[in-house]
């Protein structure tokens, strides 16, 4: 049995990027490699990656952490210093981000 409670904690993270038009295919490789290590983080719940099927420029991310505390150190990681900040970032035309918690 599923504890429903638990399962509706933490923090929700949405992204949404968009990438320089030329740089789709590098952005989708960084992205290959980082996601199987954000997934393997201790206070990570959910972690997942979309791609636009009409617009593959377009990208949609999906993450629910324990806590602040595990946004904090997701963000502090080596994986996302540098494939997020030091590759992908300089290769996007849009990138926003909300935090969001559950009802």
């Amino acid at each position: 049995m599923v504890d429903v409670k638990s399962s509706r904690d933490g923090i929700v993270v949405t992204a949404f990027w968009e990438t320089k038009p030329e740089e789709v295919g590098a952005v989708l490789e960084i992205l290959k490699r980082f996601l199987p290590q954000a997934q393997r983080e201790p206070g990570v719940k959910t972690f997942e990656i979309h791609q636009s099927l009409t617009e593959p420029a377009k990208f949609f991310f999906y993450e629910v952490f324990r806590d602040e505390a595990a946004f904090g150190a997701h963000q502090q990681s080596e994986h996302f210093r540098t494939l997020i900040q030091g590759e992908a970032l300089p290769k996007l035309a849009k990138r926003e981000r909300a935090q969001h918690k559950f009802v």
